[in-house]
């Protein structure tokens, strides 16, 4: 970029194809403009033929970079989603980027990590030194249990940069989870990208649950399975079952996503959400679990009201051009059971959101469930004027 030459004021597009087309990428093309574009972020159905996909993708969308991932949903101008391919795409005009794939994250060296991640800042600043806004997009396998790990490595190497992003999902089969970058799919494994623009990056991080004066303690887990065997000393999914006031037999998907914990840290809470009953009667976790945590039974809020007074407020006093989401796939399913996917999905579609639903949300330093997070794009201050 010419440091002299003002950015275009050319915000991010994005569009939407079934996953089924002969050809989905030619048509993600088509919709989404001749570009050229710094990075596209595709976020696929696994309904998608993916080895096909990914191998072509860079090809398709060349000069631009491309990553994505597998999702559990789809958010895309209609809302709430299945069976698509949804392609978010950053001008080449107004946006540089540089990417770091990280492999094998059960060997996470963060030394080298660290490493890898001031050469691409310094090659980005090189590119950009005039552009100020900088955040950073981490997209992560969302079976491999490293979401934590992960970002407490990351923050050595990224400072002050902000950090938004999801976990893949497989479609709620908890199987396999993906993500691609380089012409590769990828198991175990994430892709950052760093993002700089004139354009403002607001990272945000919606939660609709409250805290209940209901506690409980792990008393006996293992972290690195994120497995919960004992909660206050009783089999964790009968003690978990009990202080619901249901059976055993009574814990479904459903209840999971409806009666979240809580965790505090950092002084807030933030939720813990629970994937499955393991087959010994303990509670299998999508984020970090300890001994000795106290989880708190949340209390849901109202879904349609405070989506659409978080989405307002951060459209006042300028709404933004784009919104990337990563909305966790538990919440989908709360609001699918409490029959409010329509109303909700309205409310995206009126504020331009669009992204997937993910087994976690990454958003700085923590690694979180049943949020909505993401990046919303503003004008340059210049347009503003």
């Amino acid at each position: 970029m010419d440091p002299k030459t003002p950015a275009p004021d050319l915000g991010p597009v994005h569009a939407s194809v079934p996953a089924h087309l002969p050809d989905p990428l030619a048509a993600l093309a088509e919709a989404l403009g001749p570009g050229p574009f710094a990075q596209v972020f595709l976020f696929a159905s696994p309904e998608a033929d993916l080895s096909n996909f990914v191998a072509r993708a860079q090809a398709v969308f060349a000069p631009a970079r491309t990553c994505g991932c597998t999702t559990s949903g789809e958010i895309t101008a209609q809302g709430y989603d299945t069976g698509q391919i949804v392609a978010f795409a950053l001008p080449a005009a107004s946006f540089e980027v540089e990417q770091v794939v990280i492999e094998h994250l059960e060997a996470l060296d963060p030394r080298l990590l660290i490493a890898d991640l001031l050469r691409a800042r310094q090659a980005l600043g090189r590119r950009a030194p005039e552009w100020t806004q900088e955040v950073a997009v981490l997209l992560i396998d969302g079976l491999s249990g490293q979401e934590d790990a992960l970002l407490g490595a990351l923050s050595g190497g990224l400072g002050a940069v902000p950090v938004v992003g999801g976990s893949a999902g497989d479609a709620a089969k908890f199987e396999r989870a993906q993500v691609f970058a380089r012409g590769a799919q990828r198991e175990n494994a994430a892709v950052l990208t760093l993002i700089r623009s004139a354009h403002e990056l607001r990272p945000f991080c919606f939660a609709h649950q409250t805290p209940t004066t209901r506690r409980m303690v792990v008393t006996r887990a293992d972290p690195a399975k994120r497995l919960v065997a004992r909660i206050n000393d009783e089999p964790a999914a009968q003690e978990y079952a009990r202080m619901l006031g249901l059976d055993l037999e009574q814990l479904t998907p459903y209840t999971f996503a409806a009666h979240p914990v809580l965790v505090r840290a950092g002084g807030r809470h933030h939720v813990r959400s629970i994937q499955q009953v393991a087959p010994d009667g303990g509670l299998m976790f999508f984020a970090a679990i300890d001994e000795g945590l106290v989880l708190t039974l949340a209390r849901p809020g109202d879904m349609v009201a405070h989506l659409r007074g978080a989405l307002e407020d951060l459209s006042s006093p300028q709404a933004p051009r784009a919104i990337l989401a990563f909305d966790c796939f538990f919440r989908r399913l709360e609001a699918e059971g409490r029959q409010l996917g329509r109303a909700l999905s309205e409310i995206m579609a009126a504020h331009q959101v669009c992204g997937f639903s993910t087994y976690g949300e990454q958003v700085g330093a923590m690694h979180v469930n049943q949020t909505m997070t993401g990046l919303a794009f503003f004008a340059p201050e210049a347009a503003h004027e």
